[in-house]
């Protein structure tokens, strides 16, 4: 179907009970699928993925959305869906019949398309949104649509970039909308972000469910064991170095994702011991020290009363609050380690996939308490 002056397809609803947060969303969301493209032309960069109008862009997230609340087979549906024609997809694999964007097509085709990396491709066809495949491959500023739990989608797009491969925009939780906040607004990105490994192993804390704590302590220094009972229940000597290795490697930009895949034995690694009771320390060369350690307030050093939260989305107003209106004794044992520690990070996942990045703020005087699970799903 061909696509009107500014690369947008034509309108294409899919008729069904409409999901409210779908039209609150579209329009602002093709907006900006729109302003990105623009800048990307006007950067010469070519080959970018077609832009979705609005109408499209609801009918993905209506069909995803009644898609993720149906079982099949007890199964829960995790899907991804990517807007592009096959032709633009490399190597994609073809449907002989495309089968209509419906949520219970979605919903019985998912277990063949649930491992990372894999969209259905959707694309328009005489009268209604068609699935026609499924690729690997995408272009930069792709639409794509992620089933992440029931009820739970969110939108994130190509960046370009093989470190940091995809941008998440918004997500959708139910009737709950939260647009992520662009980094122009000036508003800093938690040390989390700074580090595709520190990435990785955030999503590794959050997968196993379970709920855990990373203490993460410079390098060359013992002052951070005046804030964990002793001994430490599981150190590690000397200490753990594959993932410390791996991230002194230079990788060839063109083979980086051989890279990524070598690492990732090592992030799930020290990822999966954040289950075990007790918080698991790693120096900023990314040595493992230890795991299931007990943190305790440092001698003379006051309890933390105050912290200052802030979540990247838009609307988000920063508020002081105790540790506790956080989370459990995770939260409040964090917040006071880096009180304590005002050169460490803490990370904390909590059971129900909220996860907080704590650090100390030299301009503020206190804790700041980053939360950013929108950011790693």
């Amino acid at each position: 179907m061909p696509r009107t002056a500014d690369g947008a397809t034509p309108a294409l609803v899919v008729q069904r009970e409409a999901y409210a947060a779908a039209r609150t969303i579209s329009p602002k969301l093709h907006a900006y699928f729109a302003r990105h493209r623009e800048e990307a032309l006007r950067r010469g960069e070519r080959h970018l993925a077609p832009l979705p109008n609005a109408e499209t862009i609801e009918a993905l997230i209506d069909a995803a959305f009644w898609a993720s609340l149906r079982r099949e087979e007890t199964y829960l549906p995790r899907i991804s869906l990517a807007f592009l024609s096959p032709s633009e997809a490399p190597h994609p694999i073809l449907f002989e019949r495309p089968m209509r964007l419906a949520p219970a097509g979605l919903a019985r085709v998912a277990p063949a398309v649930e491992r990372p990396g894999i969209h259905l491709g959707v694309w328009p066809g005489q009268d209604e949104l068609l699935v026609w495949g499924a690729t690997r491959a995408i272009p930069v500023l792709c639409f794509v649509l992620e089933v992440a739990a029931p009820g739970l989608l969110v939108v994130k797009h190509h960046s370009g970039e093989e470190s940091r491969k995809f941008i998440n925009v918004a997500v959708l939780e139910g009737d709950r909308i939260k647009f992520i906040e662009e980094r122009a607004s000036g508003r800093p990105d938690p040390p989390l972000l700074s580090a595709i490994t520190m990435v990785q192993l955030a999503v590794s804390m959050r997968a196993h469910g379970r709920g855990g704590s990373l203490l993460v302590v410079p390098a060359g220094t013992e002052s951070w064991r005046e804030s964990i009972v002793q001994p430490l229940p599981y150190a590690v000597s000397p200490p753990f170095g594959e993932l410390a290795a791996l991230n002194q490697e230079t990788p060839d930009p063109t083979a980086r994702h051989l890279w990524q895949e070598a690492i990732g034995p090592a992030v799930a690694d020290v990822g999966g011991l954040t289950a075990v009771d007790g918080a698991v320390v790693l120096n900023n060369r990314y040595e493992l020290l230890g795991f299931g350690a007990k943190i305790a307030r440092r001698h003379y050093w006051p309890p933390v009363e105050q912290v200052m939260l802030t979540e990247p989305v838009e609307g988000a107003v920063p508020s002081l609050v105790h540790p506790e209106e956080i989370g459990g004794t995770r939260h409040s044992s964090a917040a006071q380690f880096v009180h304590d520690q005002r050169d460490a990070v803490a990370l904390v996942a909590s059971q129900d996939g909220r996860f907080t990045v704590f650090e100390w703020s030299p301009t503020e005087e206190m804790v700041h308490a980053h939360r950013v699970e929108t950011l790693l799903l």
